[in-house]
């Protein structure tokens, strides 16, 4: 009896070992685990895409949009009664998950009345966001944010001139300011209107067109 008393003994102090070496191994997995998972997070980069696109009434050529615009611009058509829309800059950057992104150029003149040689007349504009963020969502799908959103530029418009002594009008190229800034949410991979800018008298408007979605190249 004794024997059976001591052997039982023996295996309950061997399941109990077992289990704490067991326990002790999966605490030691689990910090490895979480910091790899955060360092995987760390490397997440985003690709952003900003489109600006025209509206106007003028008599112009109707220019094919991307397919990947498809959406925004039925979305353009049934509420901004403009006759047509062409697509005037496209800027691609990419930029670390949590990251700022900030760019100039120089650019065509992005409206039709800004004087009879245009290629003299650029337009300057600049992009810059504060933070981009890939936050996860209720319903699983990811949601990128737009912390500092800021778009800028300056546009050329074409105005009365003065009167030469032939009576020949000298036209007045003038560069106005327009831009917006606000904060921007928006899913995944998914177009979204920001907001619309209009542009001189000739009643054009320029309207912001962003997205973003994760990048592995």
């Amino acid at each position: 009896m004794k024997l059976k008393f001591l052997s039982a003994t023996l295996l309950a102090l061997c399941a109990a070992f077992w289990l704490t070496a067991v326990d002790a191994k999966a605490q030691d997995t689990n910090p490895t685990q979480t910091t790899k998972q955060v360092e995987t997070n760390d490397e997440i980069n985003l690709e952003t895409q900003l489109f600006l696109i025209v509206g106007t009434n003028q008599e112009v050529p109707d220019t094919r949009l991307p397919a990947s615009l498809e959406g925004v611009v039925k979305q353009l058509r049934a509420n901004l009664p403009f006759k047509s829309y062409r697509l005037a800059a496209t800027m691609i950057n990419r930029v670390k998950n949590e990251g700022r992104l900030e760019l100039s150029w120089i650019g065509g003149p992005m409206t039709l009345a800004a004087g009879p040689t245009p290629a003299l007349n650029p337009s300057f504009s600049n992009f810059s966001i504060r933070m981009v963020k890939l936050s996860p969502a209720s319903n699983g799908q990811p949601i990128v944010q737009m912390q500092g959103f800021n778009f800028g530029a300056r546009v050329p418009i074409q105005v009365a001139g003065a009167i030469a002594a032939n009576g020949a009008v000298a036209p007045t190229i003038n560069y106005e300011r327009t831009g917006v800034a606000t904060d921007v949410s928006m899913r995944e991979g998914e177009p979204v209107i920001v907001g619309t800018l209009n542009i001189g008298p000739s009643g054009d408007a320029i309207i912001l067109v962003v997205s973003a979605k994760r990048t592995t190249k």
